[in-house]
């Protein structure tokens, strides 16, 4: 039996074979005197069992790629409809907004803070053409276009009146929506990473998403921070206090959110799905143990405080908590984020 023979024939339909081995490496880097070592009937064995260990992180369950394609492509319709209904000025669109509520909002903020927005609007259609294409190429098929009307802005459930009513209306109400979306976007992101992680090139692109959602949320921060009118470089917030909040980064629990009611989840903690690989969790975003060591015990000398530490972390959200947080947006009745 060539074990290096059979490595070659899978690593012909699954090119990232060798790296699905992580330390196990260690195996192959002395596999020829461990095959000296073993007779011809255990080897079977022994390769099972590295196999099974190599292909058998999660359960059954576990999203495919796909799947958590789909997962984002839907995240993805959420922030473009947002952006798109609030600033588009082409017409009446749904949500109660028309060209004229939309030239309304923009003339609230200055002129720096509308290239801001457009240019994020621009990026989360062009997230959601992305997505589709890569499903499409990918053979598989991506979810059916949403209609506009099976969201609920302002976190209503269909009636309009929910507690962001006037999203469309008033821009700082807006921009704390919009950093809502786009803080959920960033966890959502890192906590479909490691289903991704057999397609290098998947994987790869989703992560480039990730650091532009997360680009997304810190510049939203700061137009909050900076105000409406902000006419500052990018980056900058002149005329604020520079320790009043929003921080341009999330800082322990973000005190809830922009809605505690209903933003609270975004920045807590998220109950792991059976299927989750072990060793991978999901804690609130005021976490400071990263690798199983807690930073502000070991660091303790330096006089750091722990909101030093979380902030300098992004954490994670499985599947259903990021499903139930986005359903904040949609209407009774709707199946799209179930």
């Amino acid at each position: 039996m060539n074990f290096f023979q059979i490595l070659s024939e899978i690593e012909k339909t699954d090119p990232e074979v060798f790296e699905r081995f992580d330390s196990r490496r260690r195996v192959f880097k002395h596999m020829t005197g461990f095959g000296k070592k073993m007779t011809a009937a255990a080897l079977p064995l022994a390769m099972g069992s590295i196999f099974n260990k190599a292909y058998g992180q999660t359960t059954t369950s576990a999203p495919s790629i796909p799947d958590v394609l789909n997962f984002a492509l839907k995240l993805e319709y959420l922030e473009a409809y947002f952006y798109n209904l609030g600033l588009s000025g082409d017409g009446t669109i749904g949500n109660n907004t028309t060209s004229a509520t939309q030239t309304a909002l923009r003339a609230q903020m200055s002129p720096n803070n509308v290239t801001a927005l457009l240019k994020i609007r621009t990026d989360e259609n062009n997230h959601v053409n992305f997505l589709r294409e890569a499903l499409t190429k990918a053979g598989a098929t991506p979810i059916a276009v949403p209609a506009v009307s099976q969201f609920d802005f302002t976190g209503g459930k269909g009636s309009g009146t929910g507690p962001f009513a006037g999203v469309f209306t008033d821009a700082g109400l807006f921009l704390a929506v919009a950093q809502s979306l786009e803080d959920t976007g960033v966890r959502a992101y890192k906590g479909g990473a490691p289903y991704l992680a057999s397609n290098d090139d998947i994987l790869t692109a989703a992560l480039n998403i990730h650091s532009v959602e997360a680009r997304h949320a810190a510049r939203l921060r700061t137009m909050r921070r900076g105000g409406l009118m902000n006419t500052a470089p990018a980056g900058t917030a002149a005329g604020s206090n520079p320790s009043s909040s929003p921080k341009s980064w999330v800082s322990g629990t973000d005190n809830g959110g922009a809605s505690p009611a209903q933003t609270a989840a975004i920045y807590g903690a998220g109950t792991a799905p059976a299927y989750t690989p072990s060793g991978i969790t999901f804690p609130a975003e005021d976490n400071v143990t990263q690798g199983g060591v807690n930073l502000q015990t070991a660091l303790a000398s330096l006089n750091f405080p722990a909101s030093a530490f979380s902030e300098a972390f992004d954490e994670p959200l499985p599947v259903p908590t990021v499903l139930s947080i986005a359903s904040t947006f949609t209407i009774t009745g709707s199946t799209f984020f179930a």
